[in-house]
């Protein structure tokens, strides 16, 4: 009796599981059938709040339709007014030389791999001493004596007809001042403006540039500065060249002091003792006089060949750059770019135009839409303009006269 019992409840069990998860399916599916009803949707446009404006893409473009003559005459307007201040500013001309200081065989010898690696970033590597640099060069042609000289060399004068008329340069660029030292400083700094130096620390190359109204003026200006820094080259090393021959004179004559010295103290040793091979004591005597007469004559054959070196050096003019261009006079003004300058204009003057469109369009939308906040605002901008005029009476406008 007791095992039918048994089996009918367990029967009766699985049933009602059954059931229960069939009712927990049924409660999950109405969940989340009611959790996407109540979800929020897109929101409708009908549904938005009447104080909340949509504005389309084609109100956008009704908005600049309707003021075509502020979209399109501003930027027009504006590249116009660019091409006249062009063609009224005076046309400038830029002449570039460049040349490549020659290099010394000492200094640090690194693979050419990681000079052009490191160059790639910016890093200079010298490869000589830093007299040979090209930024030295550099430094050179910005010094305040190659621009004095530059600044006081005639040139033909570009101002007049005649190929014979001259003039400095000073005059040339029409640089003012009371004194002649006031004239030097505003003509340097004017030159600041008009030259430039530009070195490539790949390949060493060093780039001059000069800049003036007149293309033949331009190229003369480039070279002299190329041929005054070769020139400050020349007169430096020789002058090196001079001090360092008249040192090594010097040690000359001392060195044949120092080894007639050491020949005497030789012969006089021979002279004492002629059987000194038989005793230790003398041998080493001579041995170390012998010693100091070769060393003498060593030192004195270098420094007589430093010396004729030196004496070469000191006549040498042989340049220390090598000019690659010549600077030649230009074809093409390098200022001002009319046709870049109308066109930047004409952009500029588009995105303004648009912005004023759209501003207008704001300002009376606003107008209708809060009439009486806008009129608070007018009454208070009278009220201020009026109190101003108040303040400044020289400068009042008087209304009805």
């Amino acid at each position: 009796m007791q095992g039918p019992r048994t089996e009918a409840g367990e029967k009766g069990g699985a049933v009602d599981a059954r059931s229960s998860r069939d009712e927990d399916a049924e409660r999950a599916r109405r969940a989340g059938r009611a959790g996407r009803e109540s979800a929020p949707g897109p929101p409708d446009r009908e549904a938005w709040p009447e104080d909340v404006e949509t504005v389309s893409l084609l109100e956008l473009t009704s908005v600049l339709l309707n003021r075509w003559k502020l979209v399109a005459g501003l930027p027009l307007a504006a590249a116009f007014v660019a091409a006249v201040v062009s063609l009224v500013i005076a046309p400038k001309y830029t002449a570039t030389a460049t040349f490549v200081p020659e290099t010394e065989s000492k200094g640090l010898n690194l693979p050419s791999g990681i000079s052009g690696l490191a160059a790639q970033f910016g890093v200079g590597i010298p490869s000589a001493g830093g007299a040979n640099s090209p930024a030295f060069y550099a430094k050179v042609l910005d010094s305040r004596t190659l621009k004095d000289q530059v600044l006081l060399t005639s040139f033909p004068d570009p101002r007049t007809a005649a190929p014979t008329d001259s003039a400095m340069l000073l005059d040339i660029l029409e640089v003012e001042g009371e004194t002649n030292f006031e004239r030097l400083e505003a003509g340097r700094e004017e030159l600041d403006d008009r030259f430039s130096v530009d070195v490539d620390n790949e390949t060493n190359v060093v780039a001059v540039s000069a800049e003036t109204r007149y293309p033949a003026l331009s190229a003369e200006v480039a070279n002299l500065f190329i041929d005054l820094l070769n020139r400050f080259n020349l007169e430096t090393r020789q002058s090196n060249a001079q001090e360092r021959r008249r040192f090594i004179e010097e040690r000359v004559e001392d060195a044949e002091g120092e080894l007639r010295a050491a020949e005497a103290d030789l012969q006089r040793f021979l002279e004492q003792n002629r059987q000194f091979r038989g005793s230790p004591d003398l041998s080493f005597q001579y041995e170390r006089l012998e010693r100091q007469v070769t060393i003498k004559q060593e030192v004195l054959t270098t420094l007589r060949r430093q010396y004729e070196e030196a004496r070469i050096q000191e006549v040498n003019d042989t340049p220390v750059i090598t000019v690659i261009d010549r600077a030649v006079p230009p074809e093409e003004k390098s200022s001002p770019k009319r046709r870049q300058n109308v066109i930047l204009a004409f952009f500029a003057g588009g995105v303004l135009g648009v912005a004023g469109a759209y501003g207008r369009e704001f300002v009376e939308r606003a107008r209708e839409r809060d009439r009486e906040e806008f009129e608070e605002f007018s009454s208070r901008w009278t009220a201020m303009k009026r109190e101003m005029r108040a303040m400044l009476p020289p400068f009042r406008h008087p209304r009805g006269e």
